[in-house]
This record gives C-alpha cells, structure tokens and sequence, in this order.
C-alpha cells in the first residue's frame, strides 16, 4: 500500500474517543470565553435538527459561535479520522489562540486538523499552505469556508544535510539579507514564491506541520523552518512570533529548529511539539549576529 501523508492517514489505531475528546476542547473554548464573559444566567447550546442555537446569554451582551465552530464541533465528535496531534499537544498552540484572541494564522498543511484550527481561531485570520494542489480541492469541497492555498517548494528531504553545510555561503540566506523573502531566488531555503497574503500579512502564530518529509523525494520542511524564522525576525508589529513545529523527533526537524528557530527561544516541548517565541531583530541586532540565526 502507498504510504500517505500523516495528515491524510485514517487513524484507526487511535481510540475513538480522542475525536470526542477534540470536539470537547473545541466546546471548551466556546465556554471559557462564555464564562467570562457572563455572570449569570444559563448556559445551554441545542441541537435542532440541523439547526444549531446558542442560547448563551447575559443581560447586555451575548456571545454567538460561529459556523465554523459548531461545524467544527459536530464534525470531529462524529468523525473516526482524528487529528495528528495528540490533546496535549494541541494544547499548546490553543493556550496561545485563547490568549492572543483573533490573531493571524500560518499553517503549514491542509488536513484532518484544519477545521479545528480554523475554528479555535474564530474570528481571526487562519490561512494554510499545502503542497497538493488536489488535496486542496478535496478538503475545500468539504469544508470550502476553510482559506488555503497549493505551494511548490523548490527543496527535496535528501538535500536537507547539503542545504544546512551550504546556506552560509549564500548572502541571501544571511538573517539580514534573506528578507523580503518573495523574489528571493538564491537562497535556495527561501520560500519565494507563496500568495502576496503571506509576505503582505504579519503572522502572529505559525505551525509548520507540513509539507511531508518522510521520503527522500518529498519537499521536506526545511524551506518552512527557514522562511518561518525570517519571518518572526523581520516583524514590524509588537510582541513576539509563536512558531509551533510538529514532529521534533525526526532528524531534519530537529535539526533545523534548533539552527534557525534557536534553542533560547524555545518555551516549551510537549511530545513531538515545539513551541517558540521569536522576537523581531532589528538592524543593529542582525548585524551583530551576522550570518547566524541563534
């Protein structure tokens, strides 16, 4: 059988109550966000038909779930294909989404997971990139109100030692010169070539969980890992870039987290997650560091 990628895998292995479990913490930030905003009164969302009513109030302002929320709810307490990440995992990045409010979104990868990204983002901006221009337009007919976008990289997995021992030698992989990344054409790790959103939007969360980097020929997330640390450094808005990467435990990930998404920055690992938070670097502070990222 032709090995799929993780985020298309049905995972049957998996208990059928993480699905339950996910559609629990979804609800639950519907909740969290109700109770602090109401002081009293009940609380109650039901299911008629195919119709679905909040019925969350207070005496001067109400909280209304969105469509994509609800959908989100139903669809993962009705689903047996369950998210990658496991609750704790996902934890994580949700920690941050509930503490921020809306904020813009980066996903590297359009899969099983995407709905509830979107959803516990409810009011903010969530854009994803995927390599399979046909998985595209397999997941957007199911949920179209999801926003995603085919990218081709210019990388493969079994160049990823030779990209590491070489970058240095190009100035426009250098932390000061890599930046506009469209356009940015030498630097092989650049990702030159995405949607004028992403270079023209500010991202306050990145999760690189794609492209696939399990075989030799695939794209690997070199490229992601790079692009998301020029990006974090080049912030012209206040606080920090989070940049979430998914699947640590593999050689490539590992590696090139720790080469430009720094150690120091790095809050916190749960699983096969790390969580950092990059802070913008100005020109002086680039030209300290010269041609290292960390």
């Amino acid at each position: 059988m032709v090995m799929m990628t993780k985020n298309r895998n049905i995972l049957s292995e998996k208990p059928w109550f993480f699905g339950l479990s996910l559609s629990c913490l979804i609800a639950g930030a519907l909740l969290i966000t109700t109770f602090l905003k109401a002081d009293e009164g009940s609380r109650l969302c039901s299911l008629t038909g195919t119709r679905i009513k909040s019925v969350v109030a207070e005496k001067e302002n109400e909280y209304v779930p969105t469509d994509i929320q609800l959908q989100a709810i139903i669809h993962y307490a009705t689903s047996k294909i369950v998210p990658q990440q496991s609750i704790g995992e996902i934890t994580v990045s949700f920690d941050v989404l509930q503490s921020r409010g809306p904020s813009n979104f980066l996903v590297f990868g359009l899969g099983h997971d995407s709905l509830m990204w979107a959803s516990l983002n409810p009011r903010g901006n969530t854009l994803f990139l995927e390599e399979d221009p046909k998985w595209v337009q397999t997941v957007l007919k199911k949920a179209p109100q999801l926003r995603a976008h085919y990218v081709k990289y210019r990388t493969q997995l079994r160049e990823a030692d030779d990209l590491l021992a070489t970058y240095k030698s190009e100035p426009k992989c250098s932390p000061s010169k890599a930046a506009p990344l469209k356009g940015n054409e030498r630097c092989r790790l650049a990702l030159d070539n995405l949607p004028a959103e992403v270079y023209e939007r500010e991202w306050d969360l990145i999760m690189i969980d794609a492209p696939r980097g399990y075989f030799p020929e695939a794209p690997g997330r070199m490229a992601a890992i790079f692009s998301a640390a020029v990006m974090a450094r080049n912030r012209k808005g206040s606080g920090v870039t989070h940049v979430f990467l998914h699947d640590v435990d593999r050689k490539v990930e590992k590696t090139f987290a720790e080469e430009f998404l720094c150690r120091k920055y790095r809050v916190k690992a749960v699983g096969r997650l790390w969580h950092f938070e990059i802070p913008a670097v100005n020109a002086s502070q680039a030209e300290d560091t010269g041609a290292r990222f960390c």
